[in-house]
């Protein structure tokens, strides 16, 4: 019994090793990631911020005490729309002339992360009375989105045909939807884990709109360096947010008080 239990033990601290050893692997990844956009490298840059995703997306499969699908789902599809991305650097550009499946796939790939992220959020929640609570912010939230969505898409929109101004107006209208829903997600629940979760949705909101203004507006160094630094943090924030349980809201909480009182 005794020779069980020292195995239990070595079993679990080579696991907790392991588990630390990829830990600062992904922060050094992360860094050079920041490191190689400030240069703009963006084939290497490329490269490394999909070896970024899949550490996580490996870190969280293995590793996460509180697994929950949706959440995995977003970190595999975002982590295939980064290798896309990648992949991009090395085909012929007149494969892409006619149709750049790569700009297309790699968006609808990012699309349907971001979807799978908004569910996870939304696990759990009451949403009618979640909406019920909160009608007035939804509805200023949902005037504020259609607004910011149209002014940043529109923004580029002279670069884009039809088909891309359509995808490019879902693509920026999915992620404004994604940073409503982390506001009244955190209005609702009042938790740890909803707030880290709303700081990583406003990190992944600048991100994004940092690299439209890099992609279509002014081809900065700053403007890249920036916008790989909120990259990583909001993967550092939605990370650490996986990790917590999903817990009642504070509302919740006080419905059930008054129940029992």
């Amino acid at each position: 019994m005794n020779n069980a239990i020292i195995f239990g033990v070595h079993k679990g601290l080579k696991i907790m090793n392991i588990n630390l050893l990829i830990k600062l692997l992904l922060v050094l990844i992360g860094f050079t990631f920041i490191g190689l956009q400030a240069f703009q490298w963006e084939i290497a840059g490329s490269g490394i911020s999909a070896l970024m995703l899949i550490g996580i997306s490996v870190l969280y499969k293995k590793f996460s005490k509180f697994f929950e699908k949706q959440f995995f789902l977003f970190l595999l599809f975002f982590t295939l729309a980064e290798i896309i991305g990648f992949v991009y650097w090395f085909i012929p550009v007149e494969w892409l002339q006619t149709l750049d499946f790569t700009y297309y796939g790699a968006n609808l790939l990012y699309i349907t992360a971001y979807i799978f992220l908004i569910m996870h959020v939304l696990n759990g929640i009451e949403f009618r009375k979640m909406l019920k609570r909160f009608a007035g912010p939804a509805v200023i939230l949902l005037i504020l989105d259609i607004f910011c969505v149209y002014i940043v898409t529109d923004t580029a929109g002279s670069d884009f045909s039809g088909a891309e101004y359509i995808l490019e107006f879902s693509y920026n209208g999915v992620i404004m939807v994604l940073l409503s829903v982390a506001l009244l997600n955190y209005l609702y629940k009042d938790t740890n884990k909803a707030m880290l979760f709303l700081i990583g949705a406003i990190f992944i909101v600048f991100s994004e709109i940092i690299q439209m203004a890099y992609f279509y507006i002014v081809d900065s160094n700053d403007l890249s360096a920036t916008y790989a630094t909120f990259l990583v943090m909001a993967f550092l924030f939605l990370y650490i947010q996986s990790q917590f349980s999903t817990s009642k809201s504070f509302s919740e909480l006080q419905d059930e008080k008054i129940k029992v009182s």
